[in-house]
């Protein structure tokens, strides 16, 4: 039965706006015009949101897509939506028109919420477009015929909010697209709370006094967990960035705003400890907590992150179909090189390549069974069924089980190989690969020697000033020496950058392309 008790919004919204954590800063934006909204005024301006909604006869459970910075107006469209019952679709921001033309296709959104800057990747689509009725222009002039946010924000009185199911569906996010085009991935009512019960209240640990800043943005899973549902739960503070993030902008942010948590993806962490390590100053934010996820970190960066900080990287594995973290190293209990323990309220298991489960020591795909799994893809039956069966969620990732019962990321499914009948996991060699000075980050793939069989090449970006005559015969000894002769890579490939999607994943499916 419906309720309003069961819409996620009064949770995450309303009842920290009529309780203790009113006048509190929810939200402030770093860049920009340094805006910053409270608890408060967050219920008034989700309430016009929803009165917006109305007003454009935008109804109960149709979609409207964000194509949005990381700037207030996205907590506003987003909650705002949700609070209407409207389902607000999050757009990653990095797209190019034929992408963007598909998922709005695909995901039939009535309207569409963008920022100026992002209007000429997605105007040549909207004339004539069978689904979009309305674009609204956050941060800039409306063009003829579009609607400024702002004004429209401003010309009605808030609405409250409606009454849902737990099971209704409040959002959908697109997945990553790490290995082809992205999946409509649709999360109910009850997921977003599920999540910061778990992973942020028993993990991550995060209090009202908090200040968190997450480089990784709110269209991604885990910049969403980040930035709303975690903070939000217990009433702290975000400090929303809507820039591109690189180690000297990230620098700059932790400069001017006393953070407390900070969370990015092992990329940003790597490039972040060189930039240090060549000489930039420590940033003055107390950082108390360093999470990371969207791809294992390698255990090198956690060790030298922590000697620059002092304090550990928690390194998680969550997914776009999961929510958030599910699995996580803990504060005060992190072995770098793992992925750590089930998180409280999550249940995993491995399973081997006959269905079997795993022992100790060997190699299966990870399963998951929790509160926050998604409802299923949108339009994609089969792949719904093969993911999500009966309670559990098949991630695609292959894990090995330590004695000790901590999980070891050995690779994506289709990114493993076997190289003299032996699994050999490319993110192992990887690891091995970053942890030689020269190196900043690697990807391994299979590729054919003159006989026909498959052997590890690696595709690597070097540091500054690095490289030089023998490299190469330096990396393989290196890797050698570090996991085992047969996993060295064969060929070893120099490149300015590694393919990766906007959330910072590695896309070895690319690769693997470059080498066939």
């Amino acid at each position: 039965m419906d309720s309003i008790a069961d819409n996620a919004a009064t949770f995450f919204v309303d009842r920290l706006a009529e309780g203790a954590r009113a006048g509190h800063t929810a939200f402030i934006e770093a860049d920009g015009a340094g805006r910053s909204l409270t608890y408060g005024e967050l219920k008034r301006e989700t309430g016009r949101m929803a009165a917006l909604l109305a007003r454009h006869d935008i109804r109960r459970e149709e979609r409207v897509a964000l194509l949005l910075f990381d700037t207030i107006d996205f907590p506003v469209a987003f909650w705002g939506a949700i609070r209407a019952g409207v389902v607000p679709v999050a757009l990653n921001t990095l797209l190019t028109t034929p992408l963007y033309a598909a998922i709005l296709q695909d995901c039939r959104a009535r309207a569409l919420f963008v920022s100026a800057p992002l209007l000429p990747v997605v105007a040549p689509l909207l004339e004539g477009h069978p689904f979009i009725r309305h674009v609204f222009v956050s941060g800039g002039p409306a063009p003829e015929g579009m609607h400024d946010l702002a004004a429209e924000l401003g010309a009605g009185a808030p609405l409250p909010t409606v009454p849902a199911s737990a099971d209704e569906t409040a959002f959908w996010l697109y997945s990553s697209g790490s290995t082809g085009v992205p999946k409509g991935v649709r999360h109910v009512h009850s997921a977003p709370r599920f999540t910061a019960d778990t992973y942020g209240a028993k993990v991550l640990g995060v209090q009202p006094d908090d200040v968190v800043f997450s480089a990784s943005k709110l269209f991604f899973a885990y910049g969403l967990g980040n930035s709303l549902s975690m903070p939000m739960s217990v009433g702290a503070t975000v400090v929303l960035f809507s820039q591109r993030p690189t180690p000297q902008t990230v620098l700059e942010v932790l400069n001017a705003h006393p953070v407390t948590i900070f969370c990015a993806v092992p990329t940003l962490y790597a490039a972040t400890v060189a930039h240090l390590e060549g000489g930039a100053a420590l940033p003055s934010a107390p950082i108390r907590r360093s999470i990371s996820a969207g791809e294992a970190l390698p255990a090198e960066i956690g060790r030298r992150w922590k000697a620059l900080f002092g304090t550990d990287i928690l390194d998680g594995v969550g997914s776009t179909e999961m929510l958030h973290i599910f699995l996580s190293n803990r504060p005060g209990d992190v072995v770098y090189g793992t992925s750590g323990l089930a998180v409280p309220g999550y249940d995993l298991r491995l399973v081997g390549e006959h269905g079997a489960p795993v022992k100790p020591g060997e190699v299966g795909e990870l399963a998951v069974r929790g509160g926050s799994s998604a409802d299923g893809y949108w339009n994609r039956r089969e792949k719904s069924r093969a993911t999500f069966v009966g309670d559990w969620t098949w991630t695609g990732d292959k894990y090995e089980m330590t004695q000790e019962g901590r999980y070891v990321y050995c690779g994506r499914t289709d990114d493993m190989f076997k190289v003299s009948g032996i699994w050999v996991s490319p993110f192992e060699v990887e690891q091995a690969l970053i942890s030689h000075e020269a190196v900043l980050e690697a990807a391994v793939v299979p590729a054919r020697d003159p006989k026909g069989l498959e052997k590890p090449k690696a595709f690597v970006v070097l540091k500054n000033g690095a490289g030089g005559p023998g490299l190469d015969k330096a990396l393989q000894e290196h890797v050698k020496a570090q996991i085992g002769r047969w996993k060295y890579p064969r060929w070893i490939a120099v490149v300015d950058e590694l393919p990766k999607t906007a959330t910072g994943k590695i896309q070895r499916f690319k690769l693997r392309e470059a080498v066939e």
